[in-house]
């Protein structure tokens, strides 16, 4: 059984960094629409913040090594 909880867990963690790289995408797309319309979304700092792309490799790379290390 605990098997199958690490799996699941590393099935949502993969989800939830798809999910923010996907969500980050769409943030740059809209934000570029907004420019291009006249809306300065870009002055908003969350905005700012929310473009920071996270590569879901990285994270997973860095999780791996930590593990390794324990």
């Amino acid at each position: 059984m605990a098997a199958a909880a690490d799996k699941r867990a590393d099935l949502d963690l993969h989800i939830s960094l798809l999910t923010e790289h996907e969500l980050t995408k769409l943030v740059e797309l809209v934000t570029a629409m907004a420019e291009r319309a006249g809306v300065r979304a870009n002055a908003d700092p969350e905005v700012k913040e929310i473009k920071k792309d996270v590569a879901p490799e990285a994270v997973l790379d860095e999780i791996e090594t930590k593990q390794a290390s324990e």
